[in-house]
This record gives structure tokens, sequence and C-alpha cells, in this order.
């Protein structure tokens, strides 16, 4: 991989005891949602944002044992703006996790962050199919240097065993 991010890899190699084998196609699905914001968004002060929201943003897969992980994922991102003195970006980085998995455009307070980081993770999850006006070929181009490593099947398997425990409410994570 060409990029790297400080704050990505530091924050990775924290949760990797918790990940197990799925910390590497983790890791890759942080990078490609990251660098998808960029694609859209080359404000700076975005970027370190971007960052954290990546990385945070299914973290709660692996800290709270659910796929039910939007509340849990954002609980792990306070504690570590807390921590790190960041707490005036509690709310920003919350709607972008909170919101992320929105099927129609995000309106309402850090619209432009929000809605970037809610398209970046859909130009993943579709696996390219979902562009958004980005460039395609930068698309591809990081999906080949961030190959999948099988996190689609993973994701597709865990979905799959929680619609067997709640048939109901299958996809909690899902927002109209």
């Amino acid at each position: 991989m060409e990029y790297s991010n400080t704050i990505i890899e530091d924050l990775m190699e924290k949760f990797r005891p918790v990940m197990g084998a799925d910390h590497d196609r983790y890791k890759n699905h942080v990078y490609r949602v990251f660098l998808n914001c960029l694609l859209m968004d080359s404000e700076k002060t975005h970027e370190e944002k971007y960052a954290i929201a990546a990385v945070f943003h299914d973290i709660g897969i692996w800290s709270d044992y659910t796929i039910d992980y939007l509340n849990p994922s954002i609980e792990q991102a306070r504690i570590y703006l807390t921590e790190m003195d960041k707490k005036e970006w509690i709310n920003e980085i919350t709607l972008m996790i909170y919101w992320h998995h929105k099927i129609s455009r995000y309106r309402g307070e850090h619209e432009k962050t929000v809605q970037n980081f809610r398209k970046a993770d859909w130009i993943d999850v579709s696996l390219g199919l979902l562009a958004f006006g980005c460039d395609k070929r930068k698309i591809k181009e990081n999906r080949r240097k961030l190959p999948n490593l099988g996190f689609h099947i993973f994701l597709m398997k865990a979905i799959a065993k929680n619609f067997f425990k709640h048939p109901l409410h299958p996809l909690p994570m899902f927002k109209k």
C-alpha cells in the first residue's frame, strides 16, 4: 500500500487483539472508506476526522460482539476523542458513524462530512458500483491496492446469523 495514515495505523493496532483474524480485512475497508472520503473532500481540516470515523464506524462488531454496532462504535469513538482532548469533534464524528448506512441523503448538522462519509462507505460496500461522481479508476485502483480479503463475505455471514436471531430486525444498522 502506498498510502499510510498514522491515526488509522495506531488505532487499528490498538484494536488488533479484539479483531483477531478480521484485522486486515477491516483495516483495508477502513482505508478504502477513508480514501473515498478524500476523493470527495480535499479539505485538510476534515482528513483527521475521516480517519477517526473510518476506524470506529464498524468497530462495535468486534468491541461488543454485535451486528447492532452503531451505538457501541459511537461509544468507542467518544472514549477515544475524550482521551485525545478532541471533545469538540464528538458530535460530528457521532453523526458520521450513526448515519453511515443511511439509504437516502443526509441533511443536517455537519452535512458535508456526514454525507461524504456516508457516500464513501456506500462506495466500498457496493464494490464501487456506486461512485457518487468519484473517479471510478481511482476507486478501482484503491480496491486493487487494498484488497477485500473476504470483508464482504464476513459481513454477509454476520448479517445472516443476525437474521436467524432477529428475523423482524435483521439490519439494525440501516437508517432511512
